[in-house]
């Protein structure tokens, strides 16, 4: 199929179907406002009164990260890159494995609100404080982003109002967080869950009828080299390989899944521990369904657009609207579906930011407000409806309209932030003779090595040998274009890009910098601060006087947390069962033989 130059626009059926989702958004908060009158706690508004099943906690886990930039960027991703991009299937598995068995049991047993009561807790008030912050900012600027980058995508192809869809975002993400608190969000993500699976396979079922088959997709696909799952290429340059996804991948997730505020207060808000194993174990299926959407929306979008690529073509701007152009191209004579996947979008985003509203309300009371002065209870609970949050956020997404290219090296901030707090957790929970000196020491280490790799991929981008796009075509289009076929890294948008910073990289600046050590692909970032936080703090603490510290066993792991103890446990017993009934068989079949003779 061609692109068409001219594409539909948004009609009253898509508009009543995109505010119908924000309306029930907006009346699952009111509901919970009316039904929870009795959260008199900043605690209980912001935990669920510990009251929370394993299904929706496992719905909103797989929600809260899940943002519009997954709805559109994925796609796009596959489109350009392959479908390598599903390997995160593996690292969603060690990742759900990983944050069950070694952070979730500790942040359990502490009851704690703010996973940064922990820090203090295990290191000192200054560690909690440093955590708290980077926090803080890392999620004010990515949230900010994820309510304006799908705005912009979806405005500058369907013509929906730029500014209308932010601000309507972000007002309703605070309404509902500030009337019902964690349970409003927790059910508002179980159902905005299924409008992005409704959304995406909208657009799915209709290109396979487009296209005649999912065998025709997937033979596209695989004609266009989009298949290539199994690149086992060790090169850490390489931006999707095996190994860049299952190792890298596995430590930029598990440093959301593992630590997040955002995460981790819904996993405690279980009313055991065992929910809470659950909800996580429940969200990897959620997770596999979402990638399978985005990654196969991706094929779709390949084979409809295999011989006209509207990026190259000129007809969108930028990757990430590839996606709303092909809706509103495929399902222009289908009133209310394009409206169905802007709210799929959209309720990406919502749970994004609902989440991220929700725990920053949370960190700023347990560990900026709480530990400082001495507000009542009344001012607490007024504080964690996060207002003030909401209103940061619409404003960040401001800030980042003017951006312009660094919208990309914001949302980069984000694996770069977590890793070394990633590094910092696990140092505390894994290694009982880390202390506070090693900690601090380690978290700022991990955090200038991975901002000098993550800033400097900004300025010195990867050269297309390394990330290696697969081709793109103009030839079938059936209008004028300005070229009738040219390569994307030569795209309208970005002229002579890689070419310039191929000649700086040569010419003047630093070439080792340039081309191994700024071009490594972006899962790496995370690793980098996880791996140089573990290390540096390892070595001052032992240095410090590690070795004398005396730990509660509470604050660290413990082999009773495990599930493979657990196991051992359950098997022991089952045996030791054994071994008595057989004993006892024994002594009954000596009796009767005695008897006998």
């Amino acid at each position: 199929m061609a692109a068409s130059p001219v594409i539909g626009s948004f009609v009253a059926a898509d508009y009543a179907v995109f505010a119908l989702m924000l309306l029930v958004s907006a009346a699952i908060g009111v509901y919970y406002a009316i039904v929870g009158r009795g959260q008199s706690s900043s605690r209980e508004f912001l935990m669920g009164g510990q009251s929370m099943t394993a299904v929706p906690v496992a719905l909103s886990l797989t929600a809260s990260f899940m943002s519009a930039i997954t709805v559109l960027a994925t796609p796009a991703e596959v489109y350009r890159y392959g479908a390598s991009y599903g390997l995160f299937s593996l690292s969603y598995v060690l990742v759900v494995v990983v944050s069950s068995e070694v952070f979730l049991p500790v942040f359990y047993r502490l009851g704690i609100t703010s996973t940064y009561e922990y820090l203090e807790i295990r290191f000192n008030r200054a560690t909690r404080l440093l955590g708290t912050v980077m926090f803080i900012v890392q999620t004010i600027l990515y949230t900010g982003i994820v309510i304006y980058a799908p705005a912009l995508a979806l405005n500058q192809v369907t013509g929906m109002d730029l500014w209308g869809a932010v601000i309507s975002t972000g007002v309703v993400c605070t309404f509902y967080c500030a009337m019902g608190g964690l349970k409003a969000v927790v059910w508002t993500d179980v159902f905005q869950v299924g409008i992005m699976v409704a959304g995406f396979l909208s657009v799915i079922i209709r290109a396979v009828v487009l296209q005649g088959g999912v065998s025709n997709i997937l033979n596209h696909a695989e004609f266009g080299g989009r298949l290539n799952f199994w690149d086992f290429d060790a090169s850490p340059l390489r931006r999707h390989t095996f190994w860049t996804i299952t190792f890298g991948g596995t430590f930029v997730w598990t440093s959301i899944y593992g630590i997040n505020q955002a995460q981790v207060q819904r996993y405690i808000s279980c009313k055991s521990m065992t929910h809470a194993k659950m909800s996580l174990y429940i969200n990897l299926l959620g997770l596999w369904v979402i990638l399978l959407c985005s990654v196969f929306a991706g094929l779709c979008l390949y084979s409809v657009y295999k011989h006209c690529d509207p990026w190259t073509a000129g007809m969108v701007s930028a990757p990430d609207q590839l996606m709303p152009y092909m809706v509103m191209d495929i399902l222009r004579d289908y009133p209310g579906l394009p409206g169905l996947f802007v709210a799929a979008a959209y309720s990406g985003t919502l749970s994004t930011v609902s989440s991220s509203v929700n725990a920053l309300a949370a960190v700023t009371i347990e560990d900026l407000i709480k530990p400082y002065t001495h507000m009542s209870e009344k001012n607490l609970s007024w504080t964690s409806k996060g207002f003030l949050y909401g209103a940061l956020c619409i404003g960040m997404a401001g800030i980042a309209s003017l951006m312009g290219s660094l919208l990309q090296a914001a949302i980069s901030i984000f694996g770069i932030i977590g890793g070394p707090l990633l590094g910092l957790f696990s140092l505390g929970i894994l290694c009982p003779y880390a202390n506070a000196t090693g900690g601090l020491a380690g978290l700022l280490s991990g955090l200038v090595m991975s901002l000098w790799v993550g800033i400097g991929a900004q300025f010195y981008p990867p050269l297309p040998e390394q990330s290696r796009p697969l081709g793109l075509t103009t030839h079938g289009c059936n209008f004028t274009t300005a070229a009738d076929a040219f390569n994307w890294t030569a795209s309208p948008t970005e002229p002579g890009l890689y070419t310039t910073v191929l000649q700086q990289n040569t010419d003047t600046l630093l070439p080792f910098l340039a081309d191994n050590w700024y071009s490594l692909s972006y899962l790496y970032f995370s690793p980098i601060g996880t791996l140089t936080t573990l290390a540096v703090g390892l070595v001052v603490s032992l240095l410090s006087g590690g070795m004398k510290l005396n730990l509660e066993p509470r604050v660290t792991l413990m082999k009773e947390d495990t599930m493979l103890f657990c196991f051992y446990k359950l098997f022991k017993e089952r045996v030791s069962d054994l071994s008595v009934s057989i004993n006892s068989l024994q002594d009954v079949l000596s009796l009767s033989t005695t008897f006998l003779y």
